[in-house]
């Protein structure tokens, strides 16, 4: 989407699919205001989700329905005189949704045209920028890392991979251009699997595999068994 602020609403209602979810959680971690806003937000709709539901009138509903595609929260700004005003008409939505019973899935004008029933991973491996790297591990099998640069993330793709030694788990990490390498998540057990990685990809140089204790480490432990140049990617 052009203008990821405006995710902080749908965000709050649980109504982002994984890919959308994945970016705006790496922008909340960047903007002050969105954090703020989506705080806000999600304390609102608990308190909502405390209310008695009542059956709405037809017309009510039919009403809602019919205009409900022309309401769109705005980004966030600096407020002079009054803070909460601009959260007016997404408030007044989340109501109207709660009070209705209407599912928020229903909601959602920023899904890409033909995309809205791809999974995060399924988006990345299908991008036009997609490029890959694989790496044979033998007899534990193998294990490919796709990335696309424009949606700044990666998945990695095992196939026949060995377990992990008892009481250890595969970590994934992400390598920055200092040769730093950053928890990108842990390997869920499994010889065929599908992970969508954490952090910015589109600035990392490689990606690894390492061993490491159970609930992972800080940093890695051990030496790399799998890394992933991206220089090499096809």
């Amino acid at each position: 989407m052009n203008d990821i602020h405006k995710l902080s609403g749908a965000y709050a209602l649980d109504a982002v699919d994984e890919f959308e979810r994945a970016q705006f959680e790496r922008h909340l971690s960047e903007c002050g205001d969105c954090r703020t806003e989506t705080a806000s937000l999600q304390e609102t709709a608990a308190l909502l989700s405390e209310t008695t539901a009542v059956t709405p009138p037809p017309a009510l509903r039919a009403a809602v329905l019919a205009g409900i595609s022309q309401v769109r929260p705005i980004p966030p700004v600096r407020p002079t005189t009054t803070p909460r005003r601009r959260w007016l008409p997404l408030l007044v939505a989340a109501s109207l949704l709660a009070v209705l019973g209407i599912s928020a899935a229903i909601w959602q004008p920023w899904t890409p045209t033909g995309q809205g029933s791809l999974t995060a991973a399924e988006q990345v491996l299908s991008s036009q920028d997609a490029e890959s790297v694989a790496v044979d591990l033998g007899a534990a099998g193998s294990a490919t890392v796709t990335r696309s640069e424009s949606m700044g993330l990666a998945v990695i793709t095992t196939k026949d991979m060995a377990p992990a030694p008892s009481g250890k788990v595969f970590a994934i990490w992400l390598q920055n251009d200092e040769g730093a390498m950053i928890p990108a998540g842990l390997m869920p057990p499994g010889e065929d699997n599908q992970l969508v990685l954490d952090g910015d990809a589109a600035a990392a140089t490689a990606a690894g595999i390492t061993v490491e204790p159970e609930g992972g480490s800080p940093e890695p432990t051990t030496e790399p068994i799998a890394l992933f140049d991206f220089s090499k990617a096809t």
